[in-house]
């Protein structure tokens, strides 16, 4: 069965930090990008970052760009996302997600281009 389930999730002051963490099945991970996507109220659901399964390619999106910074440790299935100088407006909800293979690597950045999901993870930024 696939699954992912994220953690490390909670409520920040601005300027603080959190560590996201998503666990995968071994069948959900082994040879996909990674990548997570946020959701803050009534907005649409939007890419932050992804990660090539050796890790040796990253992408973020431009509001997160020199603040997140995401990992993965293979051995353990699992799936990192530092986030540091945090902002209010980081405020959602955090989806760990397996990308498709891709076509180019501007895939990435559409949330179509993931097919299995965790349940997410809040993060609240407070002002």
């Amino acid at each position: 069965q696939v699954q992912l389930v994220e953690s490390g999730g909670g409520l920040v002051q601005a300027g603080g930090s959190l560590r996201l963490s998503c666990a995968a099945s071994g069948r959900t991970f082994n040879g996909y990008a990674m990548g997570w996507l946020r959701q803050a109220p009534g907005k649409e659901r939007e890419f932050v970052s992804v990660i090539s399964w050796s890790g040796a390619i990253t992408y973020y999106a431009d509001s997160v760009e020199g603040r997140f910074t995401i990992s993965r440790d293979n051995a353990k299935n699992t799936v990192y996302l530092q986030m540091n100088s945090l902002k209010p407006e980081d405020t959602a909800v955090y989806y760990c997600a397996r990308s498709r293979p891709i076509q180019y690597s501007g895939d990435y950045y559409q949330t179509s281009q993931y097919d299995y999901w965790g349940q997410g993870t809040q993060v609240t930024v407070s002002s």
